[in-house]
């Protein structure tokens, strides 16, 4: 039961040789998540040999260029190589104007459905759902509409203690209930839910927050997401830039994180000027230890977190 993101771009507006724009693929049980879609993901999808054909759904946080220069020639590529499931793409309805551009000028021997669905929250709200996971979108602060995402583990069925079974002669009925997380009750007896039963590992969660200023629900919203990711365009000394561009600094995405109380925090989307990422990754760190300036090519496993 993979959890696992893959960086494939950590660049803001200006790509360079070692990091290209913004993107990052999510594999949650065998399922795979592009997150953003920025210049060069192609390229990075073969280095990193992650299949083009195995992408699930795109999730698209806005419209600026360095989001979403990529999704042309990956749509193009999927239709070359023989594509046949749809492909959802959750994105603002600005993304609209733009998917019908493609498909006016490039869509002829594109052999897949392209569905296109329209993001709009003003809270967080769960915009897609399976049986394991469940993503939900939060507005952000970026002066044009738009999103990030956080994915959550659905919760598991619980199993019941093996000893309890023969103990009380549980039917499969009871176990059945107890599995959905009911109490037994027979009469005066009761057996608590919590004493037979127990959830066989803890829910994992990843959040995503491209482009942003700082706004106060922000951590309300990603409170109990074990890992962040959090752009910080800009080192703490061009705060005033940050504000005006509607951008995080270091020492703003880390006091998020730290009002939100993840576990980690991954910076990126980082400004040409600085090409050292160590100097990201100290501001932050004075704010919250747990922080790790990404680099294109890094992949983090989530560990399953078993209760017992």
């Amino acid at each position: 039961m993979n959890f696992t993101l893959h960086i494939m771009g950590s660049a803001s507006a200006k790509p360079i040789m070692e990091r290209y724009q913004s993107a990052q693929v999510l594999s949650v049980h065998g399922r795979l998540f592009l997150i953003d879609c920025g210049e060069g993901v192609q390229m990075r999808l073969q280095q990193y040999h992650i299949s083009f054909q195995k992408i699930d759904s795109v999730f698209i946080s806005h419209i600026h260029g360095d989001h979403i220069f990529g999704i042309f020639g990956l749509l193009s590529t999927m239709g070359m190589l023989g594509r046949k499931i749809p492909l959802n793409i959750y994105a603002p309805g600005s993304f609209g104007p733009i998917l019908k551009f493609f498909l006016s000028y490039y869509g002829e021997g594109i052999g897949f459905e392209i569905r296109h669905i329209v993001v709009k929250a003003k809270e967080p709200e769960v915009i897609y759902r399976t049986k394991t996971l469940s993503v939900s979108a939060i507005p952000l602060n970026h002066g044009i509409e738009t999103y990030g995402y956080i994915f959550r583990e659905n919760t598991p069925q619980r199993n019941v203690h093996k000893p309890l079974i023969e103990r009380y002669g549980l039917t499969l009925a009871e176990i059945g209930a107890l599995k959905q997380g009911a109490d037994v009750v027979r009469g005066d007896l009761v057996i608590p839910n919590g004493e037979a039963s127990y959830l066989p590992w803890e829910p994992r969660s990843y959040a995503y927050v491209s482009d942003t200023a700082p706004f106060p629900q922000l951590a309300q919203w990603l409170h109990g997401t074990d890992v962040l990711y959090h752009e910080c365009t800009y080192t703490a000394a061009l705060a005033a830039a940050a504000a005006e561009r509607k951008h995080s600094t270091t020492l703003q995405a880390a006091a998020c994180a730290e009002a939100a109380g993840v576990s980690e925090l991954l910076i990126g989307h980082f400004s040409s000027r600085e090409r050292d990422a160590s100097v990201y990754e100290r501001e932050c760190r004075s704010v919250f230890p747990q922080t790790r300036a990404v680099s294109d090519g890094d992949v983090f496993d989530f560990p399953l977190k078993k209760t017992l």
